[in-house]
């Protein structure tokens, strides 16, 4: 295109030369040769106009030339104001993303196997990189350090107080205890023969055996009796367990022994060589089976992360109500994510551009919009030559 623009130039200057020299033979020329003129004028100002955006024409220091390169940080600064405050605005960014479903394109693009298989294979395919990472001496001198400082900073009392208090206000331990009574009566129905052998055996053996068979019945009926009296709702047992569990619950909110004991006791766990040594085995033993699987070509966990994948895909794909949800939440998140860095993200295009000379700038945004700069030399040529002529015409009237 600049090859295009300087061409007409050219152009208009030959003929104009041709017209000034055959003018006094053809008078009529004198209109060729006023377009000529003007649209030389109209090229040679728009030539000047553009270059002087990008560098100094012919090289000459002129005054408000090489606009770009010398006010290379001023327009970085200026982009990156315009970038923050114009598109980077989370109403913005909530508009532009409210008509991209996210979840949606997720979905189906996962419920199809060739991508559910790829993303499943990708996936083992980073564990034996993971495990080694994990066996890494420095990593795991980390990861056992920062694991101690965590334990050591962390209070078990409290934490246990709270699962605690959550499983009673969900009254999920009237369950356990339903379930240790029926624990009881179970037991109790599949051992009354060895009861019934044990009281005859502590008997005297002068004691009839009619009386050890009384105090069987008497000694299983009781304990019979008893539990079904736990089993009832509002039972005195029941009441005596709630009233124990809220006891226990406050009792390691505030009492330190508690916190004490139990801190003694994972210490002595984790640090027991008898603990090390299982957990080394279960690791060398988990280790060995995983490897094995993933480098083999049917990989069993591959085989089983494909159809993961592949059924959530299709279960998110049919189910518009999460979609929905999923989508609002993204948008939500990558609006606000970018909302709030944008002054970061304009800074870091003001750095770019601040760090590149100023030849790189000139040439960057001559490239992005030099073609159109040309047309308006092609254009400025065309406009001026008409002028030329309209004026022309308008002198020969007069």
């Amino acid at each position: 295109m600049r090859r295009l623009a300087t061409g007409l130039l050219l152009f208009m200057a030959a003929l104009f030369l041709i017209g000034r020299l055959l003018q006094p033979r053809y008078p009529w020329l004198s209109f060729v040769t006023a377009f000529a003129e003007a649209a030389m004028v109209g090229a040679l100002a728009d030539w000047f106009a553009v270059t002087a955006l990008f560098r100094h024409p012919l090289g000459l220091p002129i005054p408000h030339t090489a606009i770009i390169p010398s006010n290379k940080d001023r327009i970085g600064v200026s982009v990156a104001e315009f970038l923050e405050h114009n598109f980077m605005t989370r109403e913005v960014l909530v508009e532009e993303l409210k008509h991209i479903d996210f979840a949606g394109s997720a979905a189906r693009w996962l419920a199809q196997p060739d991508n559910s298989r790829a993303v499943a294979l990708q996936l083992t395919g980073g564990l034996p990189t993971v495990i080694r990472m994990a066996e890494d001496e420095d990593i795991a001198n980390f990861l056992q350090t920062t694991l101690a400082s965590g334990l050591k900073n962390l209070r078990f009392a409290p934490l246990l107080a709270e699962v605690l208090a959550l499983l009673i206000e969900d009254r999920r331990h009237q369950l356990l205890f339903d379930h240790l009574i029926g624990m009881a009566a179970k037991a109790l129905d599949q051992n009354k023969g060895y009861i019934r052998e044990k009281i005859h055996e502590k008997s005297p053996k002068w004691l009839p055996r009619i009386i050890d068979e009384k105090i069987y019945e008497k000694l299983v009926g009781e304990t019979q009796n008893i539990l079904d009296e736990m089993r009832e709702e509002g039972s005195e047992w029941r009441e005596r367990f709630q009233q124990s569990a809220e006891d226990f619950i406050v009792r390691l909110r505030t009492a330190p022994e508690y916190e004490e004991r139990i801190a003694g006791v994972i210490d002595r766990s984790l640090n027991h060589p008898l603990f090390r040594d299982y957990v080394q085995t279960v690791w060398r033993d988990v280790r060995n089976r995983v490897l094995a699987d993933v480098e083999s070509p049917q990989s069993r966990i591959a085989a089983q992360a494909e159809r993961a994948l592949a059924g959530l895909g299709a279960q998110l794909a049919a189910d518009d109500t999460v979609q929905a949800k999923l989508n609002a939440w993204i948008r939500d998140f990558a609006a606000d994510a970018i909302a709030s860095r944008r002054q970061v993200i304009a800074g870091l295009v003001e750095r770019v551009i601040r760090k590149w000379d100023a030849e790189t700038v000139s040439r960057k945004f001559e490239l992005y919009v030099g073609k159109d700069l040309q047309y308006i030399r092609i254009n400025g040529t065309v406009v001026g030559g008409l002028v030329g002529l309209v004026l022309h015409v308008v002198t020969l009237v007069i």
